[in-house]
């Protein structure tokens, strides 16, 4: 078995990775990151392929099937993990494939080939594991056939079968195995008898990225390949109504300068080429539809939308009749953030008369499919994707406009062509999680409890922006986060009112969460506070009915060391929320710098994800998706002057660096549930219990995201 790595830093993790180098035993194939022609496995002929996730040639090599995008997540070692368990597959000995696009590789959660929404692992856990046990009782078959005897007396393990002294490894039952036919319901293991399952096992992507020779969507390559890069709008809405390519195809390199739906694209024989020349483009654009909007502008928008009813999410008891002892009022706001991916936006497509091929670092690759088909009146089966590794996805990279661009560009010259985003490009794409006002009103009664919660929001509409159509009643995403308000509290009206003020917004980690949690967390502090109430013990005793809430935040308060003393200027705040079927509580140790700014100094954070297939990953994910947070909480920011995005790149759009990532630790809470998500719960916990913890710095409560020096003055 690999070699395990229990809970290393990030730092740790980095050097065994260096030091490991081609150590670890598993590798990973991707083909056709360099668009070139795949070649079939040794004995593939021979091979047996039970179902579209496992292949078993005669030498031996056992190669597991990934239909979900790797893009840091983990799915390249924990979906084998899955596949290996019930095969009882050695695990020496295997190797891992990307999936082409087919509707065997569907989400089941989707109903379509895509990565998002935290559902890996939640989506595939029976259907891998039952893919796995097939096969092995195919194999135990093809065993017992072979030596003629009860098969009750055979066996499997670690990638043969046995029966007493003797032993058949897989690859000398392909052939036989490959013939009979497949079982309909075959057993699963007994959870107690795992062996590669809820095991730290070594990430099998890590020692390619560690040594550069992973390959990522910008890796792509081919003879011929040309590069495009974008003169996009200026502004929201705005549109060609002319331009002169004189200037640009002065510049050495550039091929050509053609219109494309994305704007204008300089196509050359390299990126440094197409960018020279997409600067010397000169490009005519109309004012657009919004280019007065600006940030200040949305806001009143919202803040007066608030006034409007809108559309009811939750509806208990009558908030309008009660009576509480005393009654509080709020209004928080969230702007709207940029998904900020260490990898811009490409994408290579190659559009011939026989078809259209395309290789992405795509979250949608059957999405990918479906949307050129209709664009392109090509059909579908003749559209194939490729999907290589994604420099980070957060949900941007289920998008579309990347891919278009590519595909309508390489029609455009008659050649394949790589489009890459700029940063300034990306930062501005119309990408964004939307910004977000709710107005709350809170009650307590005389013992301190909650007696009523009242909240409106005013944002845009995920759902609609993403091709789902307007939805008909409530988007959900507008409210969770929110609207599962966990505390007992008697009366609950939760509503929301869209407002479109016209600024492209997406999935962003967490989705509606991320800001939902942080008005939710941070009123429910307020109230504790109301009710001269611990907010852990405030909480503790309303989330009765919660259980699984409650456990998160017991682990997390003990981890913490709740009670006991900080040093002077520091102080604690805490939060929990639920998303993506996990549960998750963090802790935040905070203080002030001398400017003003905050300072976090340690974060904490309690995990129910249910059963855990590699907790290494599992912490791993809970670590990013902090530091992911802390990033918006203390820097994240959109704004919009006269139609245009004010941000352009990480100087003023900063991520958290090395000086600012405090200690995280993560702290797994036992679980026989079936598995859930875990890329985005971790992110939801962190504004809030940092708000609370400054809150218990400072006594001055601040409602909007990002906290800015001054704020806490």
């Amino acid at each position: 078995m690999a070699a395990e790595l229990s809970n290393p830093s990030r730092r740790d993790f980095l050097a065994t990775a260096v030091t490991a180098g081609g150590g670890l035993l598993i590798g990973v194939s991707l083909a056709g990151h360099d668009a070139e022609a795949a070649t079939a496995p040794a004995g593939a002929a021979a091979a047996f392929q039970p179902n579209a996730f496992i292949r078993i040639t005669p030498d031996d090599q056992v190669t597991l099937i990934v239909s979900m995008a790797e893009m840091g997540q983990g799915v390249l070692t924990s979906l084998p993990q899955l596949l290996a368990e019930e095969l009882e597959a050695d695990w020496r000995r295997v190797r891992v494939e990307q999936a082409p696009v087919d509707a065997a590789y569907n989400n089941p959660l989707f109903g379509m080939q895509g990565t998002g929404g935290s559902t890996s692992v939640r989506a595939f856990w029976e259907p891998l594991r039952k893919a796995g046990a097939t096969a092995r009782e195919m194999l135990i078959t093809a065993a017992a056939q072979t030596w003629g005897v009860d098969r009750a007396a055979c066996h499997a393990r670690e990638g043969a079968v046995h029966h007493g002294k003797d032993r058949l490894s897989y690859g000398e039952l392909a052939a036989r195995a490959a013939k009979l036919a497949v079982p309909a319901d075959a057993p699963l293991k007994d959870p107690k008898d795992f062996r590669i399952l809820g095991k730290p096992l070594n990430r099998l992507d890590s020692p390619q990225k560690v040594n550069g020779t992973a390959r990522f969507g910008l890796d792509v390559s081919m003879p011929g390949l040309l590069t495009a890069v974008i003169a996009h709008p200026p502004s929201l809405g705005a549109k060609v109504t002319g331009f002169d390519a004189s200037r640009a195809k002065a510049v050495p390199g550039v091929r050509e300068v053609v219109q494309i739906d994305a704007g204008v694209a300089v196509v050359a024989e390299n990126f440094w080429a197409a960018k020279t020349g997409r600067d010397a483009l000169s490009v005519q654009w109309d004012g657009g539809p919004m280019a007065s909007l600006s940030s200040a502008g949305i806001r009143a928008a919202m803040l007066e939308r608030l006034k409007s009813p809108g559309v009811v999410a939750r509806q208990e008891g009558d908030v309008a009749a009660a009576k509480p002892a005393q009654t509080l009022e709020a209004l928080y706001e969230a702007p709207y953030l940029a998904h900020a991916c260490m990898e811009p936006m490409n994408c290579t497509a190659s559009v011939t008369g026989s078809g259209i091929e395309i290789w992405a670092p795509t979250q949608a690759s059957g999405v990918n499919r479906m949307v050129i088909a209709k664009i392109t009146g090509v059909a579908p089966e003749k559209v194939q994707v490729t999907t290589t590794l994604l420099g980070g996805g957060f949900g941007r990279r289920f998008a579309q406009d990347f891919v278009i661009a590519a595909v309508q560009a390489s029609k455009a010259v008659s050649a394949p062509v790589k489009v890459v985003f700029t940063r300034e490009d990306d930062m501005r794409a119309q990408f964004y999680r939307p910004a977000s006002v709710v107005r709350l009103r809170g009650g307590v009664d005389a013992a301190g409890k909650p007696a009523l919660l009242e909240a409106r929001v005013a944002t845009p509409s995920i759902r609609q922006a993403s091709g789902m159509g307007p939805p008909s009643e409530l988007d959900d995403s507008a409210v969770e986060g929110l609207h599962e308000w966990p505390y007992a509290t008697p009366n609950i009206h939760v509503e929301w009112a869209q407002h479109e003020p016209g600024v492209g917004v997406w999935y962003w980690r967490s989705v509606g969460n991320s800001q939902n949690a942080f008005f939710a967390e941070s009123f429910i502090d307020e109230l504790a506070h109301a009710a001269r109430q611990d907010p852990f013990e405030y909480r503790r005793a309303l989330l009765e009915k919660h259980p699984r809430h409650r456990a998160v935040l017991e682990r997390v308060a003990k981890e913490a060391g709740w009670h006991s003393p900080l040093p002077k200027g520091r102080a604690r705040g805490i939060a929990v929320c639920e998303s993506f079927g996990s549960y998750v509580a963090e802790v935040v140790e905070a203080s002030l710098r001398s400017d003003g700014t905050p300072r976090v100094h340690r974060v904490v954070c309690a995990v129910d994800c249910g059963m855990t297939v590699n907790p290494g990953i599992v912490r791993r994910q809970a670590q990013s998706a902090v530091i992911y947070a802390l990033s918006a909480a203390l820097h994240g920011e959109i704004t919009l002057d006269r139609g245009r995005v004010q941000q352009k790149n990480f100087d003023d759009y900063p991520v958290v660096r090395m000086d600012e990532a405090p200690p995280i630790e993560v702290h797994l809470v036992a679980s026989t549930e079936k598995p859930t998500g875990i890329g985005e719960p971790a992110t939801p916990p962190l504004a809030p219990a940092l708000a609370n913890a400054l809150f218990a710095l400072t006594g001055k409560r601040v409602r909007r995201l990002p906290f800015k020096a001054g704020d806490f003055a």
